[in-house]
């Protein structure tokens, strides 16, 4: 089964990814993931990419399906494999779908993250992390000393930049921009899209994802 996650950033899909991956005893891959393979790996395209990435450019659509393309023909993915962050945008969907064409494999479903944006702001603006081991926490208070922290000194919990309302919004923003197209885009082209409320406990976001792929 090919499953395609779509959602705002902080609606969860990269932990529901792994459980529905899990679930249906298929890898989960980024596009981070297997571009950082590939560089290490070396591969023609691998080095390619690194080209643009030593220049500070961004890696173009072409070169990023084509190692997404080498690492859906892999025996790993044989089974399926749940896709996280690979779709952002219409090229990028429309891309996918050639590569998934000629390495005759169908996108099952795609599965879209739902939040109400206020709901995300206080989810985000919620969250502290490690400024020395990067550890994440929930409800812990900016500028406490994360006591367990293994670096020397010990680290402080602070907020990113990112997670601050103003910049949640303006992410929302982007990702409406971006992601409105792209539903309509698969919506068009006759794709299965379940929507999963992604509010709520983190085990009753699991149990909403993992029925839409009849694990439930």
């Amino acid at each position: 089964m090919i499953v395609v996650l779509l959602g705002p950033p902080g609606a969860g899909k990269g932990t529901q990814g792994e459980r529905v991956a899990a679930a249906l005893g298929v890898p989960k891959i980024a596009t981070g993931d297997v571009l950082r393979a590939a560089v290490k790996a070396g591969t023609p395209l691998g080095l390619e990419a690194k080209g643009y990435m030593d220049r500070g450019d961004l890696v173009p659509d072409a070169v990023i399906l084509g190692i997404m393309k080498q690492a859906l023909a892999a025996p790993e993915q044989a089974r399926g494999v749940v896709l996280d962050g690979v779709v952002r945008t219409v090229p990028q969907a429309e891309g996918l779908s050639h590569v998934l064409a000629e390495l005759g494999k169908p996108l099952d479903l795609v599965m879209l993250f739902t939040i109400a944006e206020e709901a995300l702001v206080a989810r985000l603006s919620g969250r502290t992390v490690c400024d020395a081991c990067q550890t994440p926490f929930t409800g812990r208070t900016p500028g406490e000393t994360h006591a367990e922290c293994t670096h020397a000194p010990k680290g402080t919990l602070v907020r990113r930049k990112d997670d601050e309302p103003a910049a949640i919004h303006n992410r929302m923003a982007v990702y409406e921009a971006q992601t409105a197209p792209v539903i309509a885009w698969y919506r068009a082209h006759g794709a299965h899209i379940a929507e999963i409320d992604a509010f709520g406990a983190l085990d009753d976001v699991t149990a909403r994802a993992l029925k839409a792929v009849g694990k439930g």
